[in-house]
């Protein structure tokens, strides 16, 4: 059972700084491009995850091919990915104690968030940030 209700939207919204962002694409009409500009521009730390980019940049961040070569611990995952796509990058996150697992508009997996959610981790599923930021006001680091 994935988070639903506002006030728990708005506090990881809030906590959160360091995303990951999986099905990260170059292409400036993509989703996945629009919210992680869109999310740089409200102060957090994107770090773009697509093996076809790994080791190009992406809006000044370094793209990676998987979560096991991230730079750094980030406190979210957030998956543009079809559904079919998303156990092993939800099994990594597990793997990784990645806090949050996000999947966007779509994106709908009930057993992985049900291993992610029996591991201690937070999920989000068929949301977007750059709709719930405005929408429930969420004050961000920019």
């Amino acid at each position: 059972m994935s988070v639903k209700d506002p006030e728990q939207l708005r506090t990881i919204l809030e906590k959160v700084r360091t995303i990951a962002l999986v099905g990260a694409s170059e292409k400036t009409n993509r989703p996945s491009h629009e919210v992680m500009e869109f999310l740089q521009s409200k102060g957090y730390r994107i770090i773009p995850v697509n093996p076809r980019l790994a080791g190009k940049t992406l809006l000044g961040e370094t793209v990676v091919a998987d979560l096991a070569s991230l730079p750094e611990p980030v406190d979210m995952v957030e998956l543009f990915l079809a559904p079919e796509r998303t156990d092993p990058v939800i099994d990594a996150a597990i793997e990784q104690k990645i806090p949050v697992v996000w999947m966007q508009i779509g994106v709908i997996n009930e057993t992985g968030a049900a291993r992610a959610e029996e591991a201690g981790l937070t999920v989000v599923m068929n949301r977007c940030p750059k709709q719930e930021i405005p929408r429930l006001g969420v004050q961000t680091a920019a």
